[in-house]
């Protein structure tokens, strides 16, 4: 790919980002080198990997493939024989712990990121030489006691012959005959060795060497005669320790150089995991995803956005190289031409190198053996050219290379110069780019732009949608209709003069005119009819919704009901196998009783068993024992709110309406059901006596007089309130289940106080604000309870 184009689409600002999320120097740098490529299988391979390392962060958000750190230099120069320093080694001991620690993690995991897994496969197992290195080497780079047991030895004896010596100068400086002649009664170190401070006047009283003297010259640092053996053993044990030391390091060194090569190659593996999860945790906080890689050089991107754009983007839906080649994007130059154009060929860059590209599910991308970009000003002070020079300069270099399988993308192509001839040399150069078989996408104002693109096959208009009505650019493009310049109506939003716009407009043809005033009511047109389109699709939408609850609800309703009869059913067999019994029993008594002796005795014995008899047609006539107390008899008449009893479901249900034909409709739980009255009992208390006949009259009067809506638009909150009052109280007299308040859309002060009032108030059951087709926010749907 041409490094110019990269930089003018600004791709090195996407590694920039990129390489933010590596955890190593060798994932920064391999993130910082990423290029495009062309071949399809490797960018499919690429992909599939950002994948994957997308599911692991998914599925293992805590897994520990970090920790090692860069030790390229280390190791090549254990390959050459030098002795690496303690924190060199420390640094390798980690890194290899790292390799183990991936290694088994992958392991345990098989076949879930097969290729993460093969990417760990190729490093290296270096349990050993871990181990040797992390048991000689602590944090911080110092040497154990542990790496060897001469190591071990010698340092106890050191510090053993340390306390000899401190010992020793401890007796002296706390003698009496010495304090003195001392400056401080302390002993400390000068050039390795133990000391102590003596006055300058003193120091023929003080036999010994002097190893220093303070920068006054008032005291001399000297080792007394008494310790001069014992601090020669200290240095001779400290001298033993350094050699054992640097023999430990070598050997260590010696284990790093003879696995050089393979831990080089383990690093290498190290630092493409660190770029793949990289990509995988860019792609994660883009909301980005793998698009379908297509064979072809073509692009169908759905709701793609500008990655590099923050905030509320605006995304743009493009395809090309399906049913056109050549794309020409018109419209006001503060619609968004320019971000289009960067974000098509930002993401075909992205695509081509592995990482997710941040569209909608269902994105396509081909292949582009190049991308080539001329966008934005490009004045070169240096080479004196002008900024009409140096894009012509630009796409001189794109006609020489650019090819069938080629990406160009064009800003205000033929700016700059006389708009005639601007606009002439803009459409030869699209024709040529046409015929070479490149695909285009070129953002131009020139009107002949637009019927360059109507006049040929395979090339397309497009523009980025302008807001007839607010004036301003919605930036969404919509492929297959022109744009205009909306020069009149920006200038004018923006504050120039009426009368100058006016001005302006005379200048233009007749023709000019009629075009651009078809051109504004045919935009204005499409987004009214896109408007209602929306707005009849969300009626679809919520229409089957209320369709799902309607079967909901009848299902509901269906497997109550049949639950209902099912019940009573086996209540009516429960009733028989008891009723069977019972006359099975006074079957066999009558017999044991007809066996008597006596005539009078068999005649007790039938008024007996006729008795029980009659006792077991009582019970089957009164129903199920369940059943609530009550006469059976068949009322005359009801009355609104009456409760009665159904033997044909074996509940209890109120008498909600009454009609001319003998029928009444009944409420039995949630369910509204006509029945004769034939069908109905009365219940205990509840016989319908004439003044009771005259209050049902009442209540079904009530039931005619009073609405189920109640219109409290333009009252106020506390007039609002006395009259819900009112109408709660008619409405369930009148026996209403559900009302309608309404009180209108306004600033929701009047809905509050009603709805605050209908919480407390213990007619209600339930309260809601209204569905589509019931009022929307402006209505409170009420259940009375």
């Amino acid at each position: 790919m041409d490094e110019r184009t990269l930089k003018r689409l600004e791709y090195d600002k996407i590694l920039e980002r990129l390489a933010g999320y590596a955890l190593s120097p060798l994932g920064r740098e391999r993130a910082l080198a990423l290029r495009p490529v062309t071949d399809r299988q490797v960018i499919l391979t690429w992909q599939a990997q950002t994948t994957q390392g997308r599911e692991l962060l998914r599925l293992d958000p805590h897994a520990d493939l970090g920790g090692w750190y860069d030790i390229r230099r280390a190791v090549a120069g254990a390959a050459r024989g030098v002795v690496l320093e303690p924190e060199d080694l420390f640094a390798v001991g980690q890194t290899l712990a790292a390799c183990r620690r991936i290694k088994h993690f992958f392991a345990e995991r098989p076949h879930r990121y097969p290729l993460l897994e093969e990417i760990a496969a190729e490093i290296g197992h270096f349990a050993t030489l871990e181990k040797r290195i992390t048991a000689a080497i602590l944090p911080g780079g110092e040497v154990a006691d542990q790496a060897s047991p001469d190591l071990a030895a010698i340092r106890r004896r050191l510090a053993h012959a340390r306390q000899q010596v401190r010992e020793r100068l401890e007796r002296i400086i706390r003698s009496p005959a010495y304090q003195k002649y001392l400056q401080d009664p302390i002993v400390t170190i000068r050039e390795g060795r133990y000391v102590v401070p003596v006055k300058q006047e003193h120091r023929a009283q003080v036999p010994g060497i002097i190893h220093d003297q303070s920068s006054s010259g008032a005291t001399l640092f000297i080792e007394p005669m008494a310790v001069l053996e014992s601090n020669n053993e200290v240095r001779r044990l400290e001298v033993a320790e350094k050699q054992e030391i640097t023999r430990i390091l070598g050997d260590l060194s010696a284990g790093v150089a003879s696995a050089a090569e393979e831990i080089s190659l383990s690093l290498e593996a190290l630092g493409r995991l660190d770029l793949i999860m990289a990509r995988a945790r860019y792609s994660q906080d883009l909301d980005a995803w793998s698009p379908r890689i297509l064979s072809g050089a073509m692009l169908d991107l759905r709701q793609a956005r500008h990655p590099l754009l923050s905030g509320a983007v605006v995304p743009v839906s493009i395809h090309l190289g399906r049913d056109f080649d050549t794309l020409v994007i018109t419209g006001p130059n503060t619609g968004g031409k320019t971000v289009t154009l960067k974000t098509v060929g930002l993401l075909v860059l992205m695509a081509q190198s592995g990482l997710h590209i941040p569209a909608a599910e269902g994105s396509e991308m081909g292949i582009f053996q190049e991308v080539f970009a001329d966008i934005g000003d490009e004045q070169s002070i240096e080479q004196s050219l002008s900024t009409f020079s140096s894009h012509l300069t630009n796409i001189v270099h794109i006609l020489r290379h650019a090819g069938p399988d080629s990406l160009v993308l064009l800003d205000e192509l033929g700016a700059g110069t006389d708009p005639t001839e601007g606009a002439a040399l803009a459409q030869a150069i699209l024709e040529r780019l046409h015929g070479m078989g490149a695909k285009t996408v070129a953002t131009t104002h020139y009107s002949e732009l637009k019927n360059f693109a109507y006049a040929r096959e395979r090339v397309e208009n497009a523009s980025v949608e302008f807001d007839a009505v607010t004036l301003r650019p919605t930036y969404r493009l919509l492929i297959g209709k022109p744009g205009r310049s909306n020069a009149f109506e920006i200038a004018a939003r923006l504050g120039l003069d009426g009368e100058l716009v006016e001005r302006a407009r005379n200048f233009m043809t007749t023709e000019q005119i009629q075009v651009a005033d078809l051109m504004q009511q045919l935009e204005r047109t499409r987004q009214e009819a896109e408007q209602e389109l929306e707005r009849a699709r969300e009626m679809r939408r919520e229409a089957e919704s209320f369709k799902e609850r309607y079967r909901v609800l009848q299902e509901e309703l269906t497997a109550r009901r049949e639950a209902i009869l099912s019940r009573a059913k086996e209540e009516a067999r429960s009733l028989v196998r008891g009723a069977r019994r019972e006359a099975e029993e006074a079957v066999r008594e009558l017999r044991e009783r007809l066996s008597a002796e006596t005539a009078r005795e068999r005649e007790e014995a039938i008024r007996a068993a006729r008795r029980k008899l009659g006792g077991m047609q009582e019970h089957l006539q009164a129903g199920p024992p369940t059943r609530p107390a009550g006469d059976g008899a068949v009322p005359e008449a009801v009355a609104v709110g009456q409760t009665v009893f159904l033997p044909r479901f074996n509940q209890q249900g109120v008498v909600t309406a009454l009609s001319q034909d003998d029928e009444v409709q009944v409420q039995v739980g949630m369910i509204k059901i006509n029945v004769p009255l034939t069908d109905l009992r009365l219940v205990a208390g509840e016989k319908a006596a004439a003044g009771e006949v005259r209050t049902g009259s009442l209540l079904q009067d009530k039931a005619r007089a009073v609405s189920t809506r109640l219109d409290l638009r333009g009252m106020r909150a506390e007039e609002a309130l006395a009259e819900v009052e009112k109408y709660l109280d008619d409405a369930t007299l009148a026996g209403l289940s559900r009302v309608y308040l309404v009180h209108g859309k306004g600033t929701g002060a009047l809905r509050a106080a009603v709805q605050q009032q209908l919480k407390g108030d213990p007619r209600v059951k339930s309260f809601r604000l209204g569905e589509q087709g019931e009022g929307g926010l402006g209505v409170t749907v009420v259940e009375l309870g």
